[in-house]
């Protein structure tokens, strides 16, 4: 079985060949790779997909709202300088905004006006820890988000104010800080430290070949699952040795 890496735990560029890598590979399988190397609390909880094509991966571009009040509404002040656009425009391809609105299902990070920022810049969606509003037109228009959230609404506000970026913050009951990697299919989202995204992409790999091997044995010889999953060592073992014969 994978060997679990000794990490630094100091953050790095996540390159887009890895984000492709986990595109492949199921979020369950991904969640087994975190909890192997010591990170369970890696699922944001109550988010679900609202759009989504498949699999998804992207980099962690963080905003995080605060309840409203006069004076931070005064010092956030309006316009293209506040944090929201801010946090915006550091997304492109391979990025993903990801807010905190404290969970509240009747607040929004966007409608389909604030969010064509993320569309001109072709970054691959946004996770809302709070409510998204406007799907109808993203999906009419064709944005070409992926679009995770806790619910949908046609509220917004004013119960919060976009207030900080580029900060950690808590998304789903999950630590998010910026660069983290953020999977997700149909399943939901969670998100993968930066500086274990590579070992984890690897774990999750040869996790999700031996599992399809073992799948295929279980076809070909008509048992029961039981009889070779969970995979053990030796399995994993055997995989190898047909996986360098079949020169995979």
């Amino acid at each position: 079985m994978p060997k679990i890496p000794t990490f630094d735990m100091k953050p790095v560029e996540v390159p887009q060949s890895i984000l492709d890598g986990f595109k492949l590979i199921p979020t369950a399988t991904v969640y087994n790779a975190c909890r192997s190397f010591g990170h369970p609390n890696c699922v944001l909880e109550g988010i679900r997909p609202f759009i989504t094509e498949g699999r998804f991966a992207a980099r962690a571009r963080t905003l995080r709202f605060l309840p409203i009040r006069p004076d931070l509404s005064a010092e956030m002040g309006k316009g293209e300088n506040t944090p929201e656009y801010i946090a915006m425009g550091r997304c492109g391809p391979g990025d993903v905004l990801v807010a905190d609105i404290m969970s509240l299902e009747r607040d929004v990070v966007a409608g389909d006006v604030k969010l064509l920022q993320l569309k001109m810049n072709n970054a691959d969606g946004v996770i809302i820890d709070g409510a998204i509003r406007d799907l109808g037109v993203l999906e009419d228009e064709d944005y070409g988000l992926a679009i995770y959230a806790v619910a949908r609404s046609f509220h917004g506000g004013p119960v919060a104010i976009p207030a900080e970026e580029n900060i950690q913050i808590e998304c789903g009951g999950a630590l998010v800080r910026p660069g983290d990697v953020m999977v997700g299919d149909g399943d939901g989202v969670l998100v993968v430290p930066s500086w274990m995204a590579e070992a984890a992409l690897e774990w999750a790999t040869e996790h999700e070949e031996v599992e399809n091997y073992v799948k295929e044995k279980i076809r070909a010889e008509g048992v029961a699952p039981g009889k070779y999953y969970p995979p053990t060592e030796e399995m994993h073992e055997e995989w190898a040795r047909v996986k360098k014969e079949r020169g995979l």
